[in-house]
């Protein structure tokens, strides 16, 4: 750091960056200091009132989470990127609104967002570090402690809304985010002012309540978390109000006035892949797990594995429309060699009076 520091001019540096971001398909990059102290008190309440369920890690690295220099020793800077990720899909109201069909929220219909970031950022470090030499860095993509909002919106990439997730005016909130923590003193950005004003459509178009009051999101009742993070049962007074909704939710998203300005991406990997816009539940419920497999390698579904899959099917199954196809389906697996999908699938028969 020492040498690059004496021969770096930051501010022109901090400028390349940015521009090289947008040539690598970045909408925006922004600088922010490693200061979190303030989030890392908000972080602290919030697992102390158990909203993060069984995200131990949110709690076992809750500190390096706030403290940027603790989880890569030598940070000063973070480098933040965001990238747009909204697909050219069926219309999604009309996908909830068809109780007979699987909403997959839009972020995952593609490839896997992971590793589409991570290879950008990569690449971007690999272009600062022939600019000035080499220098401490660490690449993440939503796959350590990482307070990527706090980050964010720091950088200026945006405000964080009341749903928790960063707004930008240009973009809305349909995009991905991810850093460079580096030792470079770059210069860092200014906040953006916040613009969600006396709004409050996404705490009320929340299916489960789960938005409990502005800025604060009691994870345990997420369809997100529900569908994504849990590994075990979903509670059984929830699993109405999930619907159809058999990966993650963008309920609060679709309702904000500002994702009306959310630009389509124009990136092949997070294009629509398997018809999952628009797919019945009876369908997918009917795939075997070599298929899943097949289908989904590649993609962040595949990431919780069939089990799981198949249990947020049969929840979406069980809150479908009554027909012979849904209750053959049902039964089809009422013998699942899985004790998880065993219980969603007789739960969602007793659903239909079979």
């Amino acid at each position: 750091m020492a040498e690059a520091s004496a021969r770096t001019d930051f501010a022109p540096l901090a400028a390349a960056i940015k521009s090289w971001g947008a040539e690598l398909g970045f909408q925006a990059v922004g600088i922010a200091d490693a200061d979190l102290g303030a989030a890392e008190a908000r972080l602290a309440e919030w697992l102390a009132r158990g909203f993060h369920g069984e995200m131990d890690y949110m709690a076992r690295h809750g500190a390096k989470r706030a403290r940027p220099a603790a989880l890569v020793p030598g940070t000063l800077r973070v480098i933040s990127a965001r990238m747009d990720y909204r697909p050219a899909a069926a219309d999604a109201e009309a996908t909830l609104a068809d109780r007979s069909k699987a909403y997959v929220s839009r972020y995952a219909l593609g490839r896997d967002y992971h590793k589409v970031l991570r290879t950008r950022l990569q690449r971007l470090a690999d272009r600062i570090e022939a600019e000035v030499g080499e220098f401490g860095y660490r690449v993440f993509t939503d796959s350590a402690p990482v307070m990527e909002v706090e980050l964010a919106t720091r950088a200026g990439l945006g405000w964080r809304g009341k749903h928790t997730l960063a707004l930008t005016r240009e973009a809305g909130s349909f995009f991905f985010l991810g850093e460079i923590y580096t030792d470079l003193m770059l210069p860092v950005d200014r906040p953006v002012t916040e613009h969600c004003g006396t709004c409050t459509r996404c705490i009320e178009a929340c299916p489960t309540g789960a938005i409990v009051a502005p800025y604060q999101l009691d994870a345990r009742r997420c369809i997100s978390y529900l569908t994504i993070e849990l590994k075990g049962a979903i509670p059984a007074d929830l699993r109405p109000l999930v619907g159809n909704r058999v990966y993650g939710c963008d309920d609060c998203q679709l309702v904000c006035p500002w994702n009306k300005y959310a630009q389509t991406s124009a990136e092949s990997d997070f294009a629509v892949r398997h018809g999952l816009d628009s797919a019945s539940l009876v369908e997918l419920f009917e795939w075997s797990e070599a298929t899943f497999h097949e289908r989904l390698a590649g993609s962040a579904i595949h990431r919780i594995g069939y089990e799981r899959w198949s249990r947020n099917l049969a929840v979406g199954l069980g809150n479908a429309p009554t027909t012979p196809a849904v209750v053959a389906a049902l039964r089809a697996r009422a013998d699942d060699p899985s004790a998880l999908v065993r219980e969603h699938v007789g739960w969602a028969l007793t659903r239909h009076g079979a």
